[in-house]
C-alpha cells in the first residue's frame, strides 16, 4: 500500500470513529513545517450550536490556539498535514488506536485494541453544566444508556445528550406548576426515558416532590417500566398500559408526548386541553395528516415553487401543522412558544412545542380564527385533525 492509500485509511478510520461517537483524540506531532514554535496538533469532536465540529487545538511552546471546522475542511487540513508537515499521528478510540509513523516517502500504520475507554464529553466545554451529573444510576443501565462500569455508552452519547437538553428545559417548566405535587402524564412513553431523567433529577437534585405517569400502550415496556422504577426507588413515578385517547387524563397538571407520530401528537394535545393542564408540552413527529390534504387540495398559485419538489411539501407541511396546532392551543388559553430542542444534527424531529396555560381564551379570538382561516386556505387544508377533536 503505497503512501497516500494510508493517509486515507487513517482517515477513514478518524471519519468512521468521529460519526459512531467513538473519537477519543487524533494526535499530530513531529511537526517540520514553516510555522513557528508550533509543536503538535490535537483533534477532537465537539457539538456546537451549528452542528457536530472538528476542534483542532493547535500546541504552540507558549500557548494554545484551537480552530473548529467541518468535516470536509478538517481532513482537507489532515490529509496535507499528515503528507507532508507532521511525521507521526495517534488515533484513539474506544475500541482502538492507531499509530502513524511517516519516515521520508514511507508510511507505518500499527493497530492496536484498547478495552475500557470511554469517549470523552463532546459538549464544547459544557458538560458541567448538565442536569444529569452521576451516570451509574440503575436506570440509566436498565436503558441501555450506560455500561455495566456506569459510564454512558458512546453509541448512547447523542441520546444522553437530548435527554439531558429535555430536562434542562422540563425542570424550570415544572418547578412553575403550582400543584403539590404536580401530575405529569407522558403520552406514548415508550421506554420512558424523559421519565426516569426528570423524576431523578426533580427528587434527588431539585428536591421537587413530583408524580409521573407513562402511559403506552405495548404492556411489556410498561411492565419494564415499572420494574426499573421500583429498582430505582422512584415511588412517584409509574407507568399504565393504554392508548393516548383511551388514557383519562383528568387532574393532570402536565401532559407531554415526545415524538407522537402524526396526529399522535394531537391526540395528546386535545387531551392535555381537555383536562385543562397547566403545562402542555410536545415533540411532534412527522406530519402526514396535513401533508396529504396540501398534495390532495388547492394550495395558493403563488407557492408553487415551495411544493413543486417533495422535500419542500414535508418542510412546509411541517411548518403549516405545527403553525396550526400552536393557534389552536392558544384558542384556547394558553401561551404557546415552539423552538429547536436540541440540534438537527442529532434528529431531524427537534421542534418542541410548549404551552402554558394563561387564559387567553378571553383574547382576541377572531383574530386567531383568522388566522387559522388563511393558513389553511393558503395550503389547501380542509381541517386539521385537532380542529375536529376540539369541535367534536
Amino acid at each position: 500500500m503505497n503512501a497516500p492509500d494510508r493517509i486515507e485509511e487513517l482517515l477513514s478510520e478518524t471519519r468512521t470513529a468521529f460519526a459512531s461517537g467513538a473519537l477519543v483524540q487524533l494526535k499530530l506531532g513531529g511537526y517540520h513545517g514553516s510555522e513557528a514554535e508550533l509543536k503538535a496538533v490535537l483533534v477532537k469532536k465537539i457539538s456546537t450550536k451549528a452542528g457536530e465540529k472538528y476542534s483542532f487545538t493547535y500546541r504552540y511552546k507558549t500557548r494554545d490556539t484551537i480552530k473548529n471546522y467541518t468535516e470536509e475542511d478538517a481532513l482537507a487540513l489532515l490529509r496535507d498535514g499528515l503528507a507532508n508537515e507532521f511525521r507521526s499521528a495517534r488515533l484513539e478510540t474506544t475500541d482502538f488506536d492507531i499509530m502513524f509513523e511517516r519516515n521520508g516517502g514511507k508510511i507505518r500504520l500499527k493497530r492496536s485494541e484498547v478495552e475500557g475507554r470511554e469517549a470523552p464529553s463532546t459538549d464544547h466545554n459544557r458538560a458541567k453544566n448538565r442536569p444529569l451529573t452521576e451516570t451509574g444510576k440503575p436506570w440509566l443501565k436498565a436503558l441501555g444508556l450506560a455500561g455495566k462500569n456506569g459510564s454512558i455508552r458512546h453509541d448512547a452519547q447523542d441520546k444522553f445528550r437530548q435527554i439531558n437538553k429535555m430536562v434542562e428545559i422540563f425542570a424550570p417548566l415544572v418547578a412553575a406548576l403550582k400543584a403539590e405535587p404536580p401530575l405529569i402524564v407522558d403520552m406514548g412513553a415508550g421506554k420512558g426515558y424523559l421519565d426516569f431523567a426528570l423524576y431523578g433529577y426533580l427528587a434527588t437534585v431539585v428536591k421537587r416532590p413530583v408524580r409521573i405517569i407513562g402511559v403506552e400502550m405495548r404492556e411489556q415496556l410498561v411492565a419494564d417500566g415499572n420494574a426499573t422504577a421500583k429498582a430505582s426507588g422512584f415511588a412517584g413515578l409509574s407507568f399504565e398500559a393504554g392508548t393516548i385517547m383511551e388514557y383519562d387524563a383528568s387532574g393532570a397538571d402536565a401532559v407531554i408526548a415526545l415524538h407522537a407520530c402524526d396526529t399522535a401528537t394531537d391526540d395528546a394535545i386535545f387531551q392535555g386541553i381537555r383536562a385543562g393542564a397547566a403545562l402542555i408540552a410536545v415533540a411532534p413527529c412527522c406530519h402526514k395528516q396535513i401533508r396529504r390534504q396540501m398534495e390532495a387540495g388547492q394550495p395558493e398559485a403563488r407557492l408553487e415553487p415551495l411544493l413543486r419538489h417533495g422535500i419542500f411539501v414535508e418542510r412546509q407541511a411541517e411548518m403549516a401543522t405545527d403553525t396550526l396546532r400552536a393557534l389552536l392551543l392558544e384558542l384556547n388559553g394558553y401561551k404557546t412558544r415552539v423552538f429547536e430542542f436540541v440540534s438537527d444534527a442529532h434528529t431531524p424531529k427537534n421542534n418542541l412545542i410548549v404551552a402554558e396555560k394563561d387564559g387567553r381564551a378571553g383574547r382576541d379570538r377572531a383574530a386567531v380564527h383568522r388566522q387559522i382561516a388563511e393558513i389553511k386556505a393558503m395550503f389547501g387544508i380542509d381541517q386539521h385533525y385537532l380542529e375536529g377533536l376540539l369541535a367534536g
